[in-house]
């Protein structure tokens, strides 16, 4: 399989769609509101990827529940956000929930929980989708969720991993840039180091490297990600299409994986930019 995980256009594949994915085999395709229209569209959509990719392949979802959900009513359940939840018992009825809710139409993985810091006047980007409190609070109701998710045998991705919450701008628009980040930021993380998949920050961490972003950066995923915090897991980048990157889809693509990134998550579902990702793997 490619190292990749790729979006596509809408509710139905189109037939080089079809194509492409027969001929590349990516490592998973990733869904989003543009491809959900009900439940039986959806569970047909996961089923026909399912045939067309290899055995093992990865159906995420980006579903945490508050702001972040692909999956509404009147077709499932609205979850809250994480930053409501106060208890473990809480998060891991939460992380139950969505484990279910993502499983009934064919998915593998949903990308939650969010382990980044709560951090008042940072960019509302991550906001109520942070778990309210400090670090230890986060750690403990993240990874509860997180197993929530994993006993209904849905695959979690903690996120945004060496963390988020410090960041003044939103990546999805620019490239934040963070002067420190440090011991309470890696916590949850670092808590959490044994859960299967992680994905990486947008950002520049300025004491480990000041040119590169996290996903780009084999300092930060070397050195922080991989060495301080102890990740083992399997690393995503975030999607890369957002406009903290620069460059070619394949450009972008290529140095996240040169970085130590062990997915290319490119998420916008155009097909020339799927294309040449995938090509160039």
């Amino acid at each position: 399989m490619k190292p990749a995980i790729i979006g596509i256009g809408g509710k139905a594949l189109t037939e080089n769609e079809r194509l492409l994915l027969r001929e590349f085999a990516p490592r998973g395709v990733i869904l989003f509101a543009r491809n959900v229209e009900s439940v039986i569209q959806l569970s047909d959509l996961n089923a026909e990827l399912k045939e067309l990719l290899p055995p093992g392949a990865i159906l995420m979802v980006d579903q945490e529940g508050g702001r972040v959900a692909r999956m509404r009513p009147p077709h499932w359940p609205e979850l809250p956000a994480a930053g409501t939840l106060q208890t473990a018992e809480a998060a891991y009825k939460h992380g139950r929930a969505l484990g279910e809710m993502v499983k009934s139409v064919g998915f593998t993985m949903t990308a939650a929980p969010v382990l980044d810091l709560s951090i008042a006047g940072a960019s509302g980007v991550i906001g109520d989708r942070a778990f309210a409190g400090g670090a230890e609070q986060i750690a403990l109701l993240g990874g509860e969720m997180a197993r929530g998710i994993m006993d209904e045998g849905i695959l979690p991705v903690m996120k945004h991993i060496p963390g988020h919450g410090r960041a003044l701008l939103d990546s999805h628009l620019d490239l934040p840039r963070v002067a420190l980040n440090d011991d309470e930021d890696h916590l949850p993380f670092i808590r959490n180091n044994k859960l299967p998949w992680a994905m990486t920050a947008h950002i520049v961490y300025e004491q480990w490297d000041s040119e590169r972003p996290a996903t780009i950066s084999p300092i930060v995923i070397g050195q922080v990600i991989r060495g301080k915090i102890g990740f083992t897991g399997q690393l995503m980048s975030d999607d890369l299409a957002m406009h903290a990157l620069t460059g070619t889809p394949r450009e972008r693509a290529l140095a996240a994986l040169a970085a130590g990134c062990d997915v290319a998550l490119y998420c916008p579902g155009d097909f020339a930019g799927n294309r040449q990702i995938l090509e160039s793997l």
